[in-house]
């Protein structure tokens, strides 16, 4: 993945949650990668690697 992922990021992943929603929030950065769905709040941790197989494209940059 070329693009550094930063807390606050709003990051469109390539398969919708349950919820139905599509972006997620990402509020931890580190080994591991937290994100909280913007639809329902779900927060899920994922290791860094299977985050950048599972995110599509950055949608917002962080405050």
């Amino acid at each position: 993945m070329t693009e550094d992922v930063a807390v606050g990021d709003v990051w469109r992943m390539r398969r919708r949650h349950p919820c139905g929603g599509w972006e997620w929030r990402v509020y931890r950065v580190g080994a591991d990668i937290g994100i909280a769905c913007l639809e329902c709040g779900r927060r899920v941790m994922l290791e860094r690697r299977r985050f950048e197989q599972r995110a599509g494209a950055r949608v917002a940059a962080g405050s």
